[in-house]
């Protein structure tokens, strides 16, 4: 994986070769699994945590561990934590994330965006999540485990990585590129939400000046990421370089964060901001700009 511009994708071999490491309460390694709220129900596959996990792997739920529901927005720092310091992960650990049974990945991403926030060093993932770990016979457990708690005290928060309204109004005003990673079908309006899903927002349709990059798009059939130079070859396609600002968004901020990993970790873009607040938000605002019609 030498070609990305960082080291911060792990394959399923180095995990397994490393799951002493991660079942030790020394919280040098530390393995998390993110389930979403609405873990996919599959007799043959076990998509959430309590039906079987990477042996050494802490839960965390994106809506109740990682998300503050009275104020719909991230943790606030000392939730964070507290959250993570409980889970017996410290300053100093290697967290590598993964995600359920979603897109590969889907809310795991979002857990390793939010840790960057908050100024964690060294987060990793595993490319192609729980579907490429469970899909290759690798060990899964229903064990938990109970590691001592530690504390944590974040450096961040760090907001040069996240995108709020203000910053989506300017790059609608300069043409700073944005990149929607939702389906077209979401993009043009035709839905606002993926199916099953509930919906957010009260418009369907897009930001003004966004481009339609879905998020299956950056990644393999088997979940893992394209290339560096597909990536970039992708983005170039959208007008998306390395030479200016951008910004990605989706419905709740998860999937976008998985083109900000693959723009801002694996090809080392020098400022891309996640918008977190994304259709969500910008589709329930009285008097946003919005636009409709075929994906570009």
């Amino acid at each position: 994986m030498s070609d990305y511009a960082n080291d911060v994708l792990v394959s399923a071999d180095w995990v397994e070769d490393n799951l002493d490491s991660f079942q030790s309460d020394d919280p040098e390694y530390r393995l998390v699994e993110v389930n979403s709220p609405e873990s996919p129900e599959d007799d043959d596959f076990p998509s959430r945590y309590d039906e079987g996990h990477i042996p050494g792997a802490v839960g965390f739920q994106f809506d109740e561990d990682l998300s503050d529901e009275g104020q719909r927005d991230i943790l606030k720092q000392d939730q964070f934590e507290e959250t993570i310091g409980g889970a017996g992960i410290s300053e100093d650990s290697t967290v590598v994330f993964y995600g359920d049974g979603h897109i590969a990945n889907w809310f795991a991403l979002f857990a390793y965006w939010e840790f960057k926030y908050f100024g964690h060093d060294d987060a990793r993932v595993l490319n192609g999540g729980k579907d490429y770990w469970v899909e290759n016979d690798y060990p899964l457990t229903d064990d938990e485990p109970d590691f001592s708690s530690q504390d944590y005290t974040a450096s961040g928060p760090y907001d040069n990585i996240r995108a709020y309204k203000s910053e989506v109004d300017e790059a609608i005003e300069t043409g700073i590129p944005m990149v929607d990673v939702r389906s077209p079908a979401e993009f043009t309006g035709e839905t606002i939400a993926p199916e099953g899903l509930q919906e957010t927002a009260q418009r369907g349709g897009h930001i003004p000046g966004a481009s339609n990059v879905p998020v299956a798009t950056v990644l393999n059939d088997d979940g893992t990421f394209k290339s560096a130079d597909e990536l970039r070859e992708l983005y170039a396609d959208h007008n998306v370089t390395d030479d200016e600002s951008v910004i990605t968004y989706c419905r709740v901020g998860e999937r976008s964060s998985i083109e900000w990993f693959a723009l801002h970790d694996l090809l080392g873009f020098y400022d891309v901001r996640n918008y977190d607040g994304s259709w969500t938000e910008w589709g329930n605002l009285i008097r946003a700009p919005i636009e409709q019609g075929e994906a570009d």
